[in-house]
């Protein structure tokens, strides 16, 4: 119970004024999108950017901590279209817009502070190991397979050319790559720089989960629950077992290892409703999965916090 008051409610809360100020009219829905957009494309993309600028990479990125959380998240996109296409029937564009929403974890706006709250600022090397590589792995993956099933006949060519655009118009892969070349390339970033995107940088996550609730109250759940249902709980119980029995087998260590199961338990991320809107595929489903995979990872997010303690 101590877990749920000091470490997850608090988040909630962010999410939840968001979400009351917003229903109450206190806060006008243009103003959330731009809450939105600034936490986007620019605030987490500074911090993704100064994370990986300073991060060490050669004892940062453990290969078997990478291989136990992303195995899973592929066996989930996996399991979300085969779930969708055998138990659902849904057409083909539509399952992989639903297996999106099982793959893509809300590794950022929640991930984030609910492992800074469980276990310190310290411990999260582990989450931007997963955060650097989250975004290109999942819409990658994503996004060829889509473009596979919607080009199919068209040349490799094309194929290439639509994965790449879609790619490097997304400002967080763009942070991302920022900071490996500065790190790689050992470029000092002067203090006066690195003193902006800090105050950039500290507005970030409290302000996304502001906006994620502000959001989240645009999208009621309708229709297609059982399909919700499913993508919830691939999300939130499927992936983060897979992580942990990989995590296991792998013998990843026990603060990475709490890391990554804790950040494949988290709610399917908004990017998952962005994807779907994308290809205008199964946006009442990612919509609704969000919302309510958000609400529910409550309770399953102190389960598994329970477990890895």
């Amino acid at each position: 119970m101590q877990t749920l008051l000091d470490v997850i409610l608090p988040v909630f809360l962010v999410i939840g004024f968001g979400y009351v100020a917003v229903w109450r009219g206190l806060f006008p829905i243009e103003g959330i999108d731009g809450v939105m957009r600034f936490t986007q494309n620019f605030a987490i993309p500074c911090l993704l950017f100064q994370a990986i600028a300073y991060i060490d990479i050669g004892t940062s990125f453990n290969p078997r901590l990478l291989l136990s959380f992303y195995s899973g998240a592929a066996m989930s996109f996996a399991l979300g279209i085969a779930g969708a296409r055998v138990f659902f029937k849904r057409d083909w564009e539509d399952c992989i817009a639903i297996g999106f929403c099982a793959l893509f974890s809300n590794s950022v706006l929640l991930g984030l502070p609910i492992s800074e709250r469980a276990y310190g600022p310290d411990s999260l090397t582990g989450n931007y190991a997963i955060i650097a590589f989250h975004s290109p792995f999942c819409y990658g993956l994503g996004i060829t397979v889509m473009e596979i099933v919607r080009n199919r006949g068209q040349s490799g060519l094309t194929l290439v050319r639509s994965v790449s655009r879609a790619m490097f118009r997304n400002a967080l892969v763009l942070g991302i790559l920022a900071g490996f070349a500065v790190n790689i390339s050992g470029i000092a970033i002067p203090d006066v720089v690195d003193d902006a995107l800090s105050l950039i940088v500290r507005a970030a996550l409290p302000a996304a989960l502001f906006a994620l609730g502000g959001v989240l109250i645009q999208y009621r759940p309708e229709g297609d629950m059982k399909t919700i249902a499913m993508v919830c709980a691939i999300a939130l119980l499927v992936h983060p077992a897979i992580t942990w029995s990989m995590g296991k087998a792998l013998e990843v260590e026990p603060e990475l290892f709490r890391a990554g199961v804790l950040t494949a338990a988290m709610a399917p991320g908004f990017n998952a409703y962005i994807f779907a809107n994308m290809y205008g595929r199964a946006r009442r489903v990612a919509a609704s999965a969000v919302l309510i995979a958000t609400a529910s990872s409550i309770l399953t997010v102190w389960f598994w916090l329970s477990a890895l303690s």
